[in-house]
């Protein structure tokens, strides 16, 4: 039987003292953090928080097999914060959706979550009411029938392995009812805590045709915010889980199957949230280096595509660059890429690696 089958469903426990430790060193890391974004002072702190957002959206959607464009997210986030960057693109409306979502739980964490914020997260999610090429009921619960359950599957055709079956679709306004009056409400439990068990209980739930997995995610970032107390985001939870995606899935099904003692997925949650600390820390060295980095560029002479390929080569360009990706990536021709390299060339910003007139390669010079 699963979890929601049972009896006394939802009567989570755990083993405090197994948590303890764990929880005390990670509620430390996060003070930490936090401690130390809020000294960069406020235009770093956007810097880190866009790009904490961006990786954050691109994650989550990747662990569900949904690859998003990270410039568009990026550019979308920018818009909706009022954050200037360079090189801007433009988005489609499923980037759109999906960012809005992000923000209005994150930005919005001390708001009430209610049905009618999760049905409109979710139609966001799928503006179209597709979700690939099949039609979902988008905006209310699901509907299915009995004898059609909602259940994880995989495998091939008559080897189909169920991972998990969720509760039936009649219940399910009853129990969005009682997860959403617990989410809601003041209780004498740790916040990180409360974001791990809402994560568990909302994806057992697994209210909607589509999209569970994400607003489940979203569901958690929401309650690290208020666990925080600050709108800002510093660290990725689903860049982590994207990196432990197998064991994160593992963890779920094997605790939908067991007792009511979570204590092991709480453990599982605490632990990848403190390498997700740990991350975001490393980032924080990334941001200054970038400011840094900017502030040297200020006597030099940078037109908007120039300053579009030299940030995406301090946020960690992939590959070698050369002049056929310049202008593949800044839209212009070829003759016109490489008058914007030789100009950066001439004044020390770039620096030619070894190679052909035609595999020349490019690096960033180093700064003192």
């Amino acid at each position: 039987m699963y979890i929601h089958q049972l009896k006394e469903w939802p009567s989570f426990n755990w083993n405090q003292e197994k948590l303890l430790q764990l929880l005390s060193e990670v509620r430390h890391r996060q003070g930490r953090l936090i401690g130390k974004m809020e000294g960069l002072g406020f235009q770093l702190q956007k810097e880190a928080m866009l790009q904490t957002i961006t990786l954050e959206i691109v994650k989550s959607s990747e662990i569900e097999g949904e690859i998003l464009d990270a410039d568009q997210v990026r550019s979308s986030i920018a818009r909706r914060l009022g954050i200037e960057i360079a090189g801007l693109v433009p988005t489609d409306r499923n980037v759109e959706g999906v960012v809005e979502m992000m923000l209005d739980a994150t930005q919005n964490f001390s708001k009430s979550l209610t049905q009618d914020r999760l049905f409109g997260w979710h139609a966001s999610l799928f503006p179209t009411g597709y979700s690939g090429m099949l039609k979902i009921v988008v905006g209310t619960w699901r509907t299915n029938k009995p004898e059609d359950p909602m259940q994880v599957i995989s495998g091939a055709m008559g080897k189909e392995k169920v991972h998990f079956q969720a509760p039936d679709a009649k219940v399910l306004p009853k129990e969005m009812k009682r997860f959403l009056e617990w989410f809601n409400s003041k209780m004498d439990i740790d916040p990180l805590l409360k974001s791990a068990i809402a994560h568990l209980w909302f994806v057992t739930i697994h209210p909607f045709d589509d999209g569970n997995g994400r607003i489940a995610r979203t569901i958690a970032d929401m309650q690290l915010a208020r666990a925080d107390g600050i709108p800002q985001r510093f660290y990725s939870m689903s860049a982590q889980i994207r990196l432990e995606r197998k064991s994160y899935y593992d963890i779920l099904e094997k605790t939908q199957k067991a007792t009511f003692d979570i204590t092991e997925w709480l453990v599982w949650f605490l632990n990848c949230l403190d390498k997700a600390l740990i991350a975001a820390e490393k980032n924080v060295s990334g941001v200054l280096q970038k400011a840094r980095y900017w502030e040297w560029l200020r006597n030099k002479k940078l037109n908007e595509r120039q300053q579009l390929m030299v940030n995406k080569m301090l946020d960690g360009f992939d590959g070698k660059l050369n002049s056929t990706k310049w202008a593949k990536i800044a839209k212009c021709s070829h003759d016109t890429a490489l008058r914007d390299i030789n100009d950066l060339v001439a004044q020390g910003v770039l620096i030619k690696e070894a190679g052909g007139s035609k595999n020349t390669s490019y690096i960033l010079s180093k700064i003192k």
